[in-house]
């Protein structure tokens, strides 16, 4: 018995020792790195970082400009990794493979994309004479909200450009590229919304854009559109409306606890409000959640208050993880409440006219009515159209305040 114990503890000893042991895990390099995803078919480059990353704990982050969207938790092991973006209900989940992270990148209920990334290499400098395409331009387009244009804001050092298109119902985001083979091609993807973007200069002092490989536009400079007698692109504060200003401007909804708020609560009585239709898959909503926060701490005291009626997907009405986690990244202190389904906007909204943009605010008055409303908005990729919007709301809600309940 005891020579038979100790060979069975020979022979286990020995068949543990000559198991093929798991590959080690490669730390992966933190900082910077060049990422793409694929969009049908369409390759957009973007900036992308990783830190942390030699552990089990690691953590990311897009870049919108200099604004990075990092990542709520993520793990790297055996060479896998895997990050989490609460406020966007998205996931990337890559392998680390040589000298190359690949994997995918998908949003809840909404598009996957491939992912493929290289730590970051620094990129030869453009010697030769670039053309100047800085300044504010206008693109003729025949959108299906009933646009005609939009604007182009270009920004230039050099080779170097950042860009954005403002749409009516907001902007695309700080696009970023340079000057290579007689244009420039500028990307943008910060976890959603991607866009490559092909500028190039015409003899007649256009610019040819072609967005995704596919949709082709014209820009012009303001004066030029002028002379051709194109229309301006639409004005957000005029964009949408209600059908009877003398009405008092009503909504219920749910909070996240399952209380139901309305107009009528007595928290509104006598207060100027700030109805705000939004959804956290909303990129443009990202964008202005910052800027609703700055409004109501600044003005709160004085008599405002917000309301968000946030309109989500079908799952996270019943589980709203990531409007948890919106207000949680951008500590939202002002009520938000659960509309309904984005295709339920129009129908729990019946005063509003002409509301189909993401996101959409209305100036509700001491008085309880309604003295005007904002289409989309225009982040800081939009450069002065931005820092003009801001001085906008805040002439509202000033001019609002002095007024008797």
């Amino acid at each position: 018995m005891k020579c038979g114990t100790s060979f069975g503890w020979l022979l286990a000893v020995f068949s543990w020792s000559t198991e093929p042991s798991a590959a080690p895990t490669v730390a992966l390099p933190a900082g910077e790195w060049d990422a793409t995803v694929a969009v049908n078919d369409v390759s957009v480059p973007f900036r992308f970082e990783l830190s942390a990353a030699q552990t089990a704990n690691a953590s990311g982050a897009f870049f919108n400009g200099d604004d990075r969207v990092r990542s709520t938790s993520g793990t790297y092991s055996g060479n896998h990794l895997s990050l989490r973006f609460d406020q966007l209900g998205s996931t990337l989940e890559a392998t680390w493979a040589g000298q190359t992270l690949s994997g995918s990148y998908a949003r809840a209920g909404r598009s996957s994309y491939a992912f493929s990334a290289v730590p970051h290499t620094a990129r030869a400098a453009i010697s030769a004479n670039q053309p100047s395409i800085a300044g504010q331009w206008e693109i003729a387009i025949s959108g299906p909200k009933g646009e005609n244009a939009w604007w182009l804001f270009v920004r230039q050092s050099g080779a170097e450009v950042s860009a954005s298109i403002l749409r009516v119902d907001g902007d695309t985001g700080f696009l970023a590229g340079r000057f290579k083979n007689g244009k420039f091609v500028l990307s943008h993807f910060s976890g959603a919304r991607p866009l490559l973007l092909e500028v190039t200069p015409e003899p007649d002092g256009s610019l040819s854009l072609l967005e995704d490989g596919k949709k082709r536009y014209s820009a012009l400079k303001s004066a030029a559109a002028r002379s051709k007698h194109l229309p301006e692109p639409a004005d957000p504060s005029r964009w949408t409306s209600v059908k009877d200003p003398t009405q008092p401007l009503r909504f219920s909804a749910p909070d996240l606890t399952g209380k139901i708020v309305s107009e009528a609560d007595p928290v509104f009585k006598g207060k100027v409000v700030l109805v705000n239709i939004m959804g956290s898959w909303c990129p443009n909503c990202h964008d202005e959640a910052p800027f609703l926060v700055e409004l109501y701490r600044r003005y709160h005291a004085r008599g405002l208050e917000i309301v968000a009626l946030s309109f989500e997907d079908g799952e996270q009405l019943t589980n709203p993880t990531r409007l948890r986690a919106f207000i949680q990244t951008y500590r939202v202190p002002y009520i938000t409440l659960l509309g309904g389904e984005p295709g339920d906007v129009r129908s729990r909204s019946p005063q509003a006219v002409n509301l189909n943009t993401w996101p959409a605010t209305f100036f509700v008055g001491r008085d309880g009515l309604v003295h005007g409303a904002h289409a989309g908005f225009a982040s800081k990729a939009t450069g002065k159209a931005h820092e003009q919007l801001k001085i906008e709301v805040r002439g509202t809600i000033e001019k609002l305040l002095a007024q008797k309940p």
